[in-house]
């Protein structure tokens, strides 16, 4: 997304200001940090945009910022000063990777300095940031970013499973915006949407654009002609043999991506979720495509409907760490023990979408993490659980993909710096699991 080509309002930084605090200091989402007070609602819908384009950069580009400071100040600042600190950080990303006029920057900055921290540091942020706007480039060029942004917890994670070199891909493309991918009703009417809304045809079959613009304002949204789905995230519910005609079950639906595409596919599909507010988020996208689908609000593990269904979808909760790329503040919200603490709801709800797999069905377990012990480990301890199912090897090409996207036992496995070309993707890991009998359920 380009910055607002007119400055914006002094609200719009002050609200950026209180969210990265709130993200970085108390662990909250960043909608949900944007949206702590009624301010942000009440802002202009470009300086909206431009609040949450500001926190999400500062947040991709952290650790690079933070040495920036860290070399710029002759001794670290005290603990009562950390609202410097971040002003000091959203000044620099403004300047030196939104391309923010230096004085706009600067005097902006300034003024935050002088409303927050009761005028204190004030000549330190004017002197920091002058010195930035002539220097900063090159020092930021001199940095290891890659190496500094990825937080050192999620790093040491996917060295231990991917190798230093992935990781490595994997946190730069992190560190820039990702583009906007659609997933289209009628994907033969690829290449004519294609057209209209300036997008390229991905090989997974959906479409990609740059990210910016109001999402609602794009040719085919009012006519519900596509929805709003990261290319990996469209991926595990085509793991789901010939859908048209059959029952499927996915639980866990919200937002609802994948009840779309199975619906769209044919499918009679039954979506779960235990948020009524998530699952009418899910209602709304069905009435906008005109696609249909069964809707239960009900905490998966206990949903009980007295049949099986020949396919299942566990796109279970996870710590999501296969998302940063559009979700950044995943880095510093979570961290290496969350996937220890969502293990026992990932078994019991992988134990229960089995007890609705009906024999000769198949089973699709998904989560948009780069942890293996969410993904494969869960896989294998659920095998070894179960005698009466066994994996189904994926076929990465007929998904778009190659053998990359595929782990030594032939389950799904994307990376965020697979396609790196055409903008990266979602990290995801998916495993196709059938039901063969009726023994030791």
């Amino acid at each position: 997304m380009k910055p607002p080509t007119e400055p914006a309002s002094p609200a719009a930084r002050a609200i950026a200001l209180d969210a990265l605090g709130r993200v970085l200091d108390k662990r909250q989402t960043l909608e949900r940090a944007l949206g702590a007070g009624p301010e942000f609602a009440r802002l202009s819908p470009r300086d909206r945009a431009f609040a949450r384009l500001l926190v999400a950069t500062v947040l991709r580009r952290w650790g690079e910022l933070d040495a920036l400071i860290g070399a710029a100040l002759e001794r670290p600042l005290p603990r009562t000063a950390r609202p410097i600190h971040l002003i000091l950080a959203l000044g620099m990303a403004q300047m030196l990777i939104l391309k923010t006029p230096p004085h706009a920057a600067v005097d902006t900055s300034v003024r935050l300095a002088a409303k927050f921290a009761r005028g204190r540091f004030r000549g330190l942020v004017n002197a920091v940031l002058r010195r930035m706007a002539g220097d900063g480039a090159a020092l930021l060029a001199g940095l290891d970013g890659p190496g500094l942004d990825m937080p050192g917890w999620l790093a040491e994670i996917c060295t231990q499973a991917y190798g230093a070199a992935a990781t490595r891909a994997m946190a730069e493309a992190h560190r820039t915006e990702p583009p906007l991918d659609l997933t289209l009703r009628d994907p033969v009417e690829a290449g004519a949407w294609a057209e209209r809304l300036g997008a390229e045809v991905l090989a997974t079959g959906g479409l990609r654009r740059p990210a910016g613009g109001r999402i609602e304002d794009l040719p085919g949204y009012q006519a519900g002609a596509w929805w709003v789905q990261d290319a990996a995230a469209s991926l595990p519910a085509r793991l789901l043999p010939a859908p048209r005609g059959k029952r499927i079950l996915d639980l866990c639906a919200a937002p609802g991506g994948k009840t779309l595409q199975l619906a769209a596919a044919g499918a009679h599909v039954t979506a779960l979720d235990q948020s009524a507010a998530r699952l009418e988020v899910v209602r709304r996208n069905l009435a906008r495509t005109g696609l249909q689908a069964e809707l239960i609000t009900t905490d998966a593990r206990e949903f009980d409907p007295g049949r099986e269904f020949e396919g299942v979808l566990l796109d279970a909760p996870c710590t999501a760490s296969g998302t940063i790329r559009r979700h950044p503040d995943i880095a510093y919200t979570k961290d290496a023990q969350d996937a220890d603490r969502l293990a026992p709801v990932q078994d019991a709800l992988l134990a229960q979408a089995a007890k609705l797999t009906a024999a000769g069905g198949v089973l699709v377990y998904a989560v948009c993490s780069l942890d293996p012990r969410e993904g494969e480990h869960r896989v294998q301890r659920f095998l070894d659980a179960h005698a009466d199912f066994h994996r189904l090897a994926v076929d990465a090409r007929a998904l778009g993909g190659d053998g990359d996207w595929l782990t030594p036992l032939g389950d799904l496995r994307t990376l965020p710096s697979h396609m790196a070309g055409a903008g990266g993707m979602d990290g995801f890991y998916a495993a196709r699991l059938q039901r063969i009998g009726e023994a030791a359920r």
